[in-house]
């Protein structure tokens, strides 16, 4: 997808007037502490390699965060596909986890941390089962939706093709309601960025970008805690940009439909 000059500019013009509101309220208060400069957060970011705070360097916490995330990321995606298929399609399957769905889903990540920590005790399994809650539960959803919203008329063809209930799940609602099972996927995967933050705040994590925040901030070190913000936000929209890029490429017909 090709994007043009005044579509890049539109593009770029907030982020750059929110840089330079920044730099001009960074002067005003003249306080690091609550506001650093752009020039120290930029001077973090441009030296990736250098040892910070004492906890590594930020290409090492970025690619143990990466890990987490992705770990909690897609086991949430193995479960949470299959489940929101059957429950989508079968009504009984459906009865049978919809209320337990519905009483476990309003529940934040936060509040899982002491039975996460009891279960799994100080180590990795407590920080991705954090992220695997967070993102298990729009990726099902949005599953549910899709299946639930295929277009009867295309059952019915299937079946008067002579399809049997395999085929019609295989070859018809799957892919139908592959665009829908996407959008869960890019929104779990924000969320999923958004709780390794509180997963690296556990007393067993000792790396990571949540936990150089976390340490940033005691230290009073806020270039530290922005650049960390900035690179979580960057990894982020990649992410979310490469999955858009699949909808884009892979599920243009939906458009079409529309």
């Amino acid at each position: 997808m090709k994007i043009n000059e005044k579509e890049l500019a539109l593009k770029l013009a907030l982020p750059v007037i929110a840089v330079i509101v920044w730099e001009l309220l960074a002067i005003y208060i003249n306080n690091p502490v609550i506001l650093p400069r752009v020039e120290a957060v930029v001077n973090v970011l441009i030296h990736p390699n250098q040892g910070i705070l004492g906890t590594g360097n930020l290409i090492e916490n970025t690619l143990i965060s990466i890990k987490r995330v992705l770990s909690g990321f897609f086991l949430a995606s193995a479960v949470a596909i299959p489940l929101g298929i059957l429950m989508g399609h079968y009504k009984t399957v459906n009865n049978l986890f919809d209320t337990i769905i519905e009483l476990l889903r309003p529940i934040p990540p936060l509040a899982w941390v002491p039975l996460s920590l009891a279960w799994f005790g100080l180590g990795e399994m407590s920080m991705i089962f954090i992220i695997f809650i967070g993102a298990f539960f729009p990726i099902l959803i949005n599953t549910i939706s899709g299946v639930k919203s295929v277009p009867t008329p295309l059952i019915e063809a299937a079946l008067t093709l002579g399809a049997k209930g395999r085929d019609i799940l295989l070859k018809v609602v799957i892919p139908a309601s592959s665009p829908s099972i996407l959008t869960g996927l890019r929104v779990g995967a924000g969320i999923a960025w958004m709780c390794v933050v509180a997963a690296e705040m556990l007393p067993s994590s000792n790396a990571g970008l949540g936990y150089l925040i976390m340490y940033a901030y005691s230290i009073s070190r806020m270039d530290v805690v922005i650049a960390c913000m900035i690179i979580i936000g960057i990894i982020g929209l990649i992410l979310d940009r490469g999955l858009r890029y699949i909808e884009d490429k892979y599920f243009v017909w939906r458009k079409m439909m529309k």
